[in-house]
């Protein structure tokens, strides 16, 4: 399957890395030798450099990749997380993001660079940018400090995610 190409998207494929520009952001990702790239006009297609298995499987990977590129510079991703339980808060200030989630401390967590974070209401917390994988791995992250529980389901989720709850135990 071709990756298509939206107008304003510029992508460069040099010796060993493919850049791809867009208006919200750059990205490059490395090339393996086994996948061969070939433009053609606004579409990309990948295909197996050789008939093994690995190089089957490295070029359907290289197309997903270079596909969440090119979304992730026109559109972008996002990912939302919510705070379940009395008392735990979220406040975006700048690069940083303050978290209370029934610790002693505030939890203060950095945003890495390309990664914005929004909070519309105090128990809800927005996670945008252009890669996806940096955004999965910041949601991930955040979401590692407090994972929901499975008595009562407090904790950090995403918006998406179903706690199963667990009976308490009887006498």
């Amino acid at each position: 399957m071709p990756v298509e190409l939206s107008a304003g998207i510029d992508v460069q494929i040099a010796e060993g890395s493919i850049t791809v520009k867009g208006p919200l952001a750059t990205l490059v990702q490395k090339l393996n030798p086994l996948v061969r790239i070939e433009r053609d006009g606004s579409a990309l297609t990948f295909a197996a450099a050789d008939e093994s298995r690995a190089a089957a499987a490295l070029s359907g990977t290289f197309r997903a990749l270079v596909a969440n590129m090119v979304q992730g510079v026109s559109k972008g991703f996002e990912r939302k997380l919510n705070l379940v339980g009395t008392g735990y808060r979220a406040q975006a200030q700048g690069a940083s993001l303050n978290l209370s989630l029934g610790f002693s401390h505030p939890v203060v967590y950095q945003l890495p660079e390309g990664v914005k974070a929004e909070c519309p209401t105090q128990t809800e917390i927005v996670i945008k940018g252009a890669d996806r994988q940096r955004v999965g791995q910041v949601a991930a992250e955040i979401r590692s400090y407090r994972p929901p529980e499975p008595y009562k389901g407090k904790g950090v989720r995403y918006s998406d995610e179903v706690v199963a709850l667990k009976e308490v135990k009887k006498k």
